[in-house]
């Protein structure tokens, strides 16, 4: 069957597969333009479901705001490479799914994946962009923080996100706090915060560190909590060094701005993902090896 090049045109356009899919979709479809569209969606859940083994640890976090609904989201989508995670394709997916999260509030990105947007699930549109990018993709998580507050957001070059809650303060302030969370990482606002569990395995580690010190053991006592204050300070905002003026702790310049904060979300890209690593220098000695053992 003869597949005119308009109509292949016309696939590309409506699905943003390439040329070749598209011409072989038709061809599967008697020329027939919605049941290829559809024949390309099934090739592409077929695709899908053989790339979802396939570590997506790169990829982009995206935050957006709604100051008439108080409503303000962080959003993690992940690829393969950081090459998709550049492309327009890719970009354009994820600021579109940070739109349907603020307006529609779903619960979960189980959720989110089964919202319609166009007629289309966002299932689709993953499985769609699957096909057209070549790697797996996948939507790890999301964050909704409700509030009239004073909330500020940051966006570190696509690969950290942060939204804050704060209450007092002005929105240069909100911002400064949250550059200050996405720059340190804290994760916990204050000390009362660290779960018993987290502080007693840090002063177990502590104190087998000072056991060999030759001092009395109620100095070894007091060098151990001092440590101990010193770890917490580390991992919560409030006992951190301002990064704007390092004299100064957190907790200082909330005092002075007359502001609190109620939480904050931190998100970073791949962090906690397991990925593969690779030698590539061992790889091909391997196979080399492996060639002349034949």
């Amino acid at each position: 069957m003869e597949i005119k090049p308009a109509l292949v045109k016309e696939l590309r356009e409506r699905t943003g597969a390439g040329m070749m899919e598209c011409k072989k979709a038709l061809v599967e479809s008697n020329a027939d333009i919605d049941a290829a569209a559809e024949w390309l969606r099934k090739a592409g859940a077929a695709k899908a479901d053989k790339k979802s083994s396939r570590v997506a640890a790169e990829g982009r976090i995206a935050v957006r705001s709604d100051e008439k609904t108080g409503r303000h989201v962080v959003l993690e989508v992940n690829s393969e490479t950081d090459f998709v995670a550049k492309d327009d394709n890719f970009r354009a997916f994820v600021d579109r799914l940070a739109e349907v999260i603020l307006a529609q509030r779903p619960a979960s990105v189980e959720e989110l994946l089964r919202t319609s947007v166009g007629g289309k699930s966002i299932e689709d549109l993953r499985l769609e962009l699957v096909t057209k990018v070549g790697e797996n993709i996948s939507v790890r998580r999301f964050d909704v923080v409700e509030s009239r507050g004073n909330v500020g957001t940051y966006v570190h070059g696509s690969r950290i996100g942060v939204v804050v809650d704060l209450e007092g303060g002005d929105n240069s302030f909100a911002r400064d706090i949250a550059m200050q969370i996405a720059s340190l990482a804290p994760r916990y606002v204050a000390g009362d915060e660290v779960p018993k569990e987290i502080l007693d395995k840090e002063r177990e580690i502590i104190q087998a560190l000072t056991a060999e010190e030759k001092k009395p053991p109620e100095i070894l006592a007091k060098m151990v909590e001092g440590k101990l204050r010193k770890f917490i300070d580390e991992i919560t905002l409030t006992g951190q060094q301002f990064v704007k003026d390092d004299k100064k702790k957190v907790r200082d310049v909330l005092a002075q701005n007359k502001a609190k904060v109620k939480g904050f979300r931190r998100y970073e890209v791949g962090e906690g993902i397991e990925k593969k690593s690779s030698d590539f220098a061992k790889e091909v000695e391997a196979i080399a090896q492996g060639s002349q053992s034949r």
